[in-house]
């Protein structure tokens, strides 16, 4: 994993567990409903990074006879498992919490220990998001954070750039249900606060699902490194052009890619093995994560390259 993905998965780890606890406390003094929503979604968020941090341990396991490709996939997989529980354990609950103290109106006490407690999350909850735009910045490549959520092969600074802010937002909407309640008398503020952390969870949820369904499914690897492996093999004195390349992104660290190719005629056993390692060579000198490589050389009939056996 990468070291910067690491600091921003302790430090949200801490950050959200300090945060459950005090909101808990809260809770138990005020009796909020947005309060305990907001309990339940920062204990969820800290059982993500473990999630998160279980991942990188699996994706590390080196390749065996079932899985000759490696383990690195499973780092896609637990981020995905994190998308799920934050739909299920933190917006769906948020949401429900909301809808039933909407019914059932409960007047909130001591709301000074409510409020305290949610600055004291906002600031905790801010430095953990400060630690993951920190860890995100050198990888963004004149991107901006929307782009690289969309389009990274990176799972785990996503999830903690996106519950980060969907955390701070939700303290947001949880100091403003509980301050209008307190003000107004009249605890349905409170539970729209519950709602709106539901809602917005969800939403979070489903970005994340998306984008980690797609790594999962099979990603091709990123455009301008596919885009420097087309150049590096055009260039190599032995080959006459790329037929296509098909790449893999095999986990975060790790792509497969299997490029047919035209070489020089002529060339024999000895000669075509040789241009073939200067191929392979030439990929990993640009796409150092370009761990598996297969060439196969053919002869280009002119076809369009997805109807190339």
């Amino acid at each position: 994993m990468h070291e910067g993905s690491r600091k921003a998965i302790i430090a949200a780890f801490l950050a959200n567990l300090g945060i459950a606890i005090s909101k808990l406390v809260a809770w138990f003094f005020t009796g909020a409903a947005s309060m305990l929503a907001e309990s339940i979604h920062s204990f969820a968020d800290t059982g993500n990074q473990g999630l998160l941090m279980l991942g990188s341990k699996r994706a590390r396991r080196a390749p065996d006879a079932s899985h000759p490709f490696g383990y690195g996939a499973a780092r896609f997989f637990w981020a995905f498992i994190v998308a799920l529980v934050l739909f299920s354990v933190g917006g769906l609950f948020a949401i429900y919490e909301g809808i039933d103290k909407l019914r059932h109106p409960h007047a909130l006490e001591s709301p000074t220990w409510a409020i305290a407690v949610l600055v004291f999350a906002i600031g905790l909850e801010s430095f953990s998001l400060r630690t993951a735009v920190r860890a995100t910045r050198p990888l963004l490549h004149g991107r901006s954070y929307w782009q690289f959520i969309r389009r990274t092969k990176n799972p785990e600074l996503p999830v903690v750039l996106l519950e980060d802010i969907g955390a701070l937002l939700g303290l947001v909407f949880a100091l403003a249900g509980v301050t209008t309640a307190h003000v107004t008398e009249n605890a349905r503020w409170d539970a729209a606060g519950s709602l709106a952390i539901g809602i917005l969870l969800v939403v979070i949820a489903g970005i994340l699902a998306v984008e980690m369904s797609s790594l999962l499914i099979g990603e091709s690897a990123d455009p301008l490194e596919i885009e420097a492996m087309t150049a590096q093999i055009v260039a190599a004195p032995a080959v006459v052009r790329v037929i296509h390349l098909r790449t893999v992104q095999q986990g975060p660290d790790e792509v497969v890619v299997a490029a047919k190719l035209e070489f020089r005629p002529g060339l024999d056993v000895a000669a075509l093995a040789t241009a073939i390692d200067d191929v392979e060579g030439r990929i990993r000198a640009v796409v150092p994560t370009a761990r598996l490589i297969f060439i196969e050389p053919d002869l280009y009939r002119g076809q369009p390259a997805d109807e190339i056996d």
